[in-house]
């Protein structure tokens, strides 16, 4: 049988493949260390294991034990953001921790190492953005992301390890983290309202994204090990029609069945206009954006309604504090 192993399987995209990986009939290893993540989230066929990827000797021993033939690797603080003020914390989670497992796949001959990356590599590029263009990343989230998609570039040629490497963008969805105040923005606007708070908006709200549903996501990311085309490739992978801000709370408060209500506050350092062209993953994986924005928010809120707020997460590791934005100032505990 087929063994994988998941990484940030606790988590919102991560619990995704594993459902997709058990349902290929794969046998599914999960590694979490619930950080942002919740142990409910895991399919209960998988084996979960708590732990962390910076703990280089659990790592090895789950390799040791398991011989994995695939690593989808989705264990990351995504939070583009706050990266700027949390430096060695950002640094630590997304790049020693994937060296961590990339080093256990090369002396462990896995056959492919899956890679989720980030459009937050291209930084303000051309739009949109395409895989053949240089990355200038404009935080330090996206400078590890990209040090570990050229990580595995080189431990390629120099080991052989196969690795596909995917730049997701704006994924919302079922089981997405919405007590995290300093990411996920679809999650923020769905907890301000219900808790009957205004939705706050960075800057005019005019910035725009294209906001991606994990179910058109994720069947495409565990299928690529099948093909070895793919192999040695990067891809952008979402949604192709971007929207502003402003349009994303509408969507929300609509599907909550609310009142549009919006508190703007300055706005911050980030990329003004974000999305990407998906010709390369449609033409080599078949990939199709099929899930529209009323489609998947809707979806999500109707998930919402039906769990239970748990306490929004505080943040206990910043590094730097000035220019730090007013608003995230009551999530940080020292």
């Amino acid at each position: 049988m087929t063994k994988v192993l998941v990484t940030g399987c606790a988590g919102f995209m991560g619990s995704h493949v594993v459902d997709e990986c058990l349902a290929k009939g794969y046998e599914v290893i999960g590694l979490d260390d619930l950080s942002g993540g919740y142990e409910e989230n895991v399919n209960s066929d998988a084996t979960f294991v708590r732990g962390d990827i910076l703990d280089h000797d659990l790592v090895e021993s789950l390799f040791e034990q398991h011989q994995f033939d695939y690593v989808y690797h989705l264990a990351a603080y995504a939070a583009e953001g706050l990266s700027q003020f949390i430096k060695r914390y950002n640094y630590n989670n997304n790049l020693i921790g994937s060296v961590n497992l990339i080093n256990a796949a090369v002396r462990h001959k896995c056959k492919c190492f899956v890679f989720t990356s980030s459009i937050a590599v291209y930084g303000t590029n051309q739009l949109p953005m395409t895989e053949d263009m240089i990355p200038q990343p404009e935080d330090s989230y996206g400078i590890a992301k990209l040090s570990v998609e050229q990580e595995l570039k080189v431990t390629h040629e120099m080991f052989g390890l196969n690795y596909v490497i995917f730049r997701p963008h704006n994924v919302y969805g079922v089981r997405q983290n919405i007590s995290d105040p300093f990411r996920n923005v679809i999650g923020i606007f769905m907890r301000k309202i219900l808790e009957e708070q205004p939705m706050t908006v960075f800057g005019d709200g005019e910035q725009t994204r294209a906001f991606t549903c994990v179910r058109d996501v994720t069947p495409i990311l565990v299928s690529s090990v099948e093909k070895q085309e793919a192999y040695q490739n990067t891809f952008n992978i979402g949604a192709s029609k971007p929207y502003s801000v402003n349009e994303l709370a509408q969507e929300v408060a609509a599907a909550l069945g609310k009142e549009l209500q919006v508190e703007h506050l300055p706005a911050r350092n980030e990329v003004v206009h974000a999305y990407a062209d998906h010709a390369k993953v449609e033409k080599i994986l078949g990939y199709k954006d099929t899930v529209s924005l009323k489609e998947g928010i809707r979806e999500m809120a109707e998930w919402v309604r039906t769990i239970e707020l748990k306490p929004t997460k505080s943040f206990t590791s910043i590094e730097i504090e000035e220019k730090l934005p007013p608003v995230w100032k009551q999530y940080i505990t020292s």
